[in-house]
């Protein structure tokens, strides 16, 4: 029955991503301004909201493992899990944004980068949660769970920073579609595409954030045996 499910949903999370596709390129109009450059919006805008999201989960599951360390160590060890499932679906979200950034920068700006506060803000995210998964990889033992936890929590501190950051500062990055100024917003049929990549982008991404959970969650049982294992041959 499992098995079950996993196909059907991986099924759903395919037909939704060939969906979107092409609604992306077939439907969409062009833009008046950018023409048919201005598609990558709809791989672009998903793609960062995506990663703030699952930087969401790790920041809860950070906070989570924090919090039950000490007295339900197996709960601790689950939120954990979220968390490293959640840092690393979010940086491979946050890669397809800078990604695709300067792919639109270099047609609309003439440039591929620019250290405005939008784009610094993103890259800074992006190391931060790159440092997580390189201390999840390089180091072992519940002190490298706990600084990776504080080092999680740290990271989720600067997403509401990226998302404001083009309303605080005059970046090269444009005004804000969705709640800026006058004059800001999408055509209906853009906002029903653009609709569509986010639900897709997001299905895909929960799909590999579960198959992520459990496989940390498999390494943890492992672990968890070899130091019994261990320490039984000890005695």
């Amino acid at each position: 029955m499992k098995k079950l499910a996993i196909g059907l949903y991986a099924a759903i999370v395919v037909a939704l991503m060939i969906w979107g596709y092409y609604q992306a390129i077939y439907v969409a109009p062009d833009d008046a301004m950018q023409g048919y450059l201005f598609r990558i919006i709809y791989y672009h805008v998903p793609s960062a909201a995506v990663a703030f999201i699952f930087f969401a989960v790790s920041l809860v599951g950070s906070i989570g493992y924090l919090s039950f360390r000490g007295n339900r160590p197996e709960l601790a060890q689950a939120y954990d899990a979220w968390a490293v499932a959640g840092a690393e679906v979010g940086v491979v979200f946050c890669t397809v944004v800078l990604l695709t950034g300067p792919l639109w920068g270099r047609r609309a700006w003439g440039i591929w980068w620019t250290w405005d506060a939008r784009l610094t803000t993103t890259l800074v995210l992006w190391l931060i949660y790159v440092s997580y998964l390189l201390l999840r990889r390089f180091a072992a033992g519940p002190q490298m769970q706990t600084l990776a936890a504080v080092l999680g929590i740290f990271g989720a501190l600067d997403v509401p920073i990226v998302y404001m950051s083009n309303r605080w500062w005059r970046t090269q990055h444009p005004a804000p579609v969705f709640g800026g100024g006058e004059g800001s917003g999408m055509a209906p049929s853009m906002k029903a595409v653009l609709g569509w990549n986010m639900l897709s982008w997001f299905a895909w991404g929960v799909f590999i954030l579960i198959l992520r959970f459990n496989v940390e969650r498999q390494h943890q049982k492992i672990a968890n045996q070899e130091a019994l294992e261990a320490l039984e041959s000890n005695v």
